[in-house]
């Protein structure tokens, strides 16, 4: 198995109610790997940018993902690195 290195630190991370409720749970450490990594799922070119930006001064990261039932949902990282949040569209 080969180990992705990590870009950054999550901090504490938090789920909301929704993505409890509607993302296969299966799919969520799988796309917090992703984020970490560097790999910002379904964001447009804008954000993709705004993010290889960000990375290297410690501002907001955003990623998009898809779980395996067609729920779409977003993982944020904070500036500061100390939380990140999984969170449907909607609850922002």
């Amino acid at each position: 198995m080969t180990t992705v290195p990590y870009r950054f630190e999550l901090g504490n991370i938090f789920t909301t109610p929704g993505v409890l409720e509607s993302v296969i749970p299966d799919d969520i450490p799988f796309s917090l790997a992703r984020h970490q990594s560097g790999d910002w799922g379904d964001v447009d070119a804008d954000d993709k940018r705004e993010n290889a930006f960000a990375l290297g001064r410690k501002l907001r990261l955003l990623s998009a993902y898809c779980s395996s039932n067609g729920v779409k949902f977003w993982i944020i990282t904070e500036a500061d690195r100390s939380a990140t949040t999984i969170l449907l569209p909607s609850e922002y």
